[in-house]
């Protein structure tokens, strides 16, 4: 499998930059008492230092905030996975346990305040891309089987013409959910070089650690930024 991220986005978003982590031969079946431990640690964390604050003031929100602006995304009406997470998290509602490699993802994003995505890639039928959207592009939303239009010009996660994620890190597609059966995910980690990135490349030295020593998988890391736009992905038979 291959990751690829289109000129055009580069141009838009010239310090932005992608730690990749695939994990392979995932045993996602069961709950794993040490990620959700992991998990409960840092909502805790998260709720004591985002007491009184305002979430979309804080740096490691407005640097994504900014980046939809440049996109012609609204952040107020499109919150990024991050600020979305954190915004659940100081009103209270907490993240609920979904599966093991959910909850792993989820411990980490909000560890280093930063987004991770997850994509099952056993449906990838192409490369999975990052680029603005095109015109025969189709969404199924999350927990739908209705199809949505995609904006024009819209920043996607996509593979071939099936868009996985919209408006770059807002929202996931049924398409590619993570599910108690999937096996090989891919987890992009999205930044920027001037603001988060020893953040990210902390993120995916511990997401690929514990994939491989606490959950047994083999795992692809990789980087991707302007100087180079694509990673091709490991594959274990």
């Amino acid at each position: 499998m291959k990751f690829s991220v289109e000129d055009k986005v580069f141009e838009t978003l010239d310090n932005v930059c992608f730690a990749v982590v695939v994990a392979h031969g995932l045993d996602n079946t069961t709950h794993n008492s040490k990620i959700q431990n992991l998990l409960k640690e840092n909502i805790l964390l998260c709720q004591t230092s985002l007491e009184g604050v305002n979430v979309k003031e804080i740096e490691s929100v407005l640097c994504y905030r900014e980046a939809f602006r440049k996109l012609n995304v609204n952040p107020n009406k499109y919150m990024c996975s991050i600020e979305a997470l954190l915004t659940r998290i100081s009103k209270g509602k907490g993240i609920p346990f979904i599966n093991t490699a959910i909850d792993l993802g989820n411990a980490i994003s909000l560890k280093y305040k930063i987004p991770i995505g997850a994509h099952d890639i056993d449906t990838v039928q192409e490369e999975i891309t990052l680029r603005f959207s095109k015109e025969q592009d189709y969404f199924i939303p999350f927990g739908s089987t209705e199809v949505e239009p995609v904006d024009k010009n819209e920043i996607v996660y996509a593979t071939g013409n099936s868009v996985r994620t919209r408006k770059w890190i807002w929202r996931q597609s049924e398409e590619g959910k993570i599910t108690t059966q999937s096996k090989n995910i891919f987890f992009p980690i999205d930044g920027f070089s001037d603001t988060n990135k020893d953040n990210i490349l902390l993120a995916q030295k511990e997401l690929s650690d514990i994939l491989k020593n606490e959950l047994g998988c083999n795992v692809s890391i990789g980087w991707v930024d302007a100087k180079n736009k694509s990673f091709t992905v490991n594959c274990y038979c």
